[in-house]
């Protein structure tokens, strides 16, 4: 799973007052229009730029390519549960058996059977092994999820989102990527 960026369109990458990016998955990215408002409004302080620059008949500028923001914004604790961070949590893999395509999401203990629709009870599963496990418990079905479902950190989703990178990452982007990877010696 990517996700597409276009280098024609001049994205802005978006990072929070401590210099690291708002979102990794997806990257926290502005549209150039977007970017140069923000700058306009005080709201950003441009760290980098691109080569283009646009013009009005009284001003012009270079599109900025990293922008910083000026008030540092509190990451939230708790992802939303939503099937996108599900997918992300579990990788965009069938945590029954490893299929990354026709995603969908299971119920572990099936809620006919009183389970819930939580962080703790919901996998990602393809099409095919969803309809095969139905609505039996895991023991019956004889299918175990890869992982105990759990509630994820934004830390956790983030370093999932790291393994998607977008399928173009500006030069300037890289010194602002992945801060906190173990270098080698």
């Amino acid at each position: 799973m990517t996700i597409s960026v276009s280098p024609d369109s001049l994205p802005a990458l978006v990072l929070n007052a401590d210099y690291r990016p708002l979102s990794y998955f997806p990257l926290s990215l502005w549209s150039w229009q977007d970017a140069i408002k923000a700058v306009f409004l005080d709201r950003v302080n441009i760290v980098a730029e691109y080569e283009h620059a646009v013009s009005s008949p009284s001003f012009s500028m270079r599109v900025p390519s990293v922008v910083c923001l000026k008030a540092y914004v509190k990451p939230s604790r708790h992802p939303a549960f939503t099937r996108f961070n599900v997918f992300l949590r579990d990788r965009f893999q069938c945590q029954y058996c490893g299929a990354r395509e026709e995603l969908t999401f299971d119920h572990v203990v099936p809620r006919r059977c009183g389970g819930a629709t939580t962080w703790e009870n919901v996998v990602a599963a393809c099409s095919p092994c969803n309809l095969r496990k139905g609505g039996m418990m895991p023991s019956q079905a004889r299918m175990w999820p890869t992982q105990t479902p759990f509630q994820p950190t934004v830390h956790d989703l983030h370093n999932n989102g790291r393994l998607f990178p977008p399928n173009h990452l500006h030069e300037s982007w890289m010194d602002y990527l992945y801060w906190d990877v173990e270098l080698e010696p």
